[in-house]
């Protein structure tokens, strides 16, 4: 059973696709082991508890310094058995000690094709801003592992969503989820979870 350790900022509507993915029986030899939220008061960790998942609020402001926050985020995260860290809408930054205590153990979901509207400084609804100003007809989301640099590691999966004339970055931001984040996030921890994947270098090799 690959236990799963799930990072929240916001509403919570990728964990709560897994959480519905599980139940279907989809991820079949997952288990969510706990939710950790970058603060208090998100709908994120209301999912938890409505679905009996253990939740722990860890903040970043709440340290000193990146490589406290480090250590603490992951002894909690051992502590609870966590075999595969899943950033889903997770908006705090991680340091090289959390990277190296997960090594391509820890996946992200991005709101855009990377590498187009990635790295630093694009999160939440500002890919989805900077896709409309390019005027680009097609957008997406991709999951990939985390590496220290932002939005760079290899990536596992991608799907693309159509822009359409009338979008908003709200519209748009909707259907990426709806279409591509909700889908590729648990298709990705399915595959890791059947030991169908592996890092060769910068790729992903099924």
């Amino acid at each position: 059973m690959l236990r799963l350790g799930i990072l929240v900022s916001g509403g919570g509507s990728n964990l709560q696709a897994i959480i519905d993915n599980i139940k279907s029986g989809y991820l079949d030899k997952c288990k969510i082991a706990t939710v950790v939220g970058s603060k208090s008061g998100i709908y994120a960790l209301e999912r938890a508890t409505q679905n009996d998942i253990p939740s722990k609020v860890i903040s970043r402001r709440d340290y000193s310094s990146i490589d406290e926050y480090d250590r603490v985020l992951s002894e909690y995260l051992k502590s609870s058995d966590v075999d595969l860290v899943v950033m889903a809408g997770f908006l705090s930054i991680v340091g090289e000690e959390f990277v190296r205590s997960f090594q391509n153990r820890i996946i992200n979901i991005h709101p855009s094709l990377i590498p187009a509207f990635c790295g630093k400084g694009y999160y939440g609804i500002i890919p989805h801003q900077k896709a409309l100003e390019y005027g680009v007809k097609v957008t997406g989301a991709t999951v990939h592992f985390v590496e220290l640099e932002t939005d760079s590691g290899p990536i596992i999966m991608q799907k693309a969503v159509e822009v359409r004339p009338e979008d908003t970055p709200e519209t748009l931001q909707k259907r990426v989820m709806e279409q591509a984040e909700w889908h590729i996030l648990s298709e990705s921890i399915k595959l890791i979870s059947e030991n169908k994947l592996r890092v060769q270098g910068r790729r992903v090799i099924y």
